[in-house]
């Protein structure tokens, strides 16, 4: 496969085609997966999904949030037919560089600990795995 894909900022006409690549890459469905949530996002932070697309399609995502304090990624997601060409690693450096640029001295990484391709990619990418801390939820 020839690799010709460009990263850009999403927009809300992206919305659609951001959550059918989370559903065909099988990603973990949240109660955020929809519409009005990527488009809050969007609102709220025009720079925060990173997406990388390729002869109009979109085959790549990432969540970039700088809250002032921390910079979290999520939704890391590569379509199936582009893993393993780099995507991830591109889209994953491209998340770090708009975090750090916003002054973010911290990031961290929010994983899907029941999806071993997931959890074999974080262990290769140089990050740290911290093992002494959970995580508690709400909504």
């Amino acid at each position: 496969m020839a690799v010709s894909w460009t990263l850009r900022s999403g927009t809300l006409a992206d919305v659609n085609s951001v959550l059918s690549l989370w559903a065909e890459a099988e990603a973990e469905a949240t109660h955020t997966d929809d519409v009005e949530s990527l488009g809050k996002l969007i609102g709220h932070d025009l720079a925060a999904l990173i997406l990388a697309e390729d002869r109009g399609a979109i085959v790549g995502s990432v969540i970039a949030a700088w809250d002032g304090w921390r910079g979290s990624v999520y939704r890391l997601v590569v379509a199936p037919a582009y893993r393993r060409l780099g995507l991830g690693t591109q889209l994953l450096d491209a998340a770090e560089a708009r975090m750090t640029a916003a002054g973010a001295i911290r990031l961290q990484a929010i994983v899907v600990e029941t999806d071993s391709d997931a959890l074999a990619y974080w262990k290769a990418s140089g990050w740290e795995q911290q093992v002494d801390r959970l995580r508690f939820v709400r909504g």
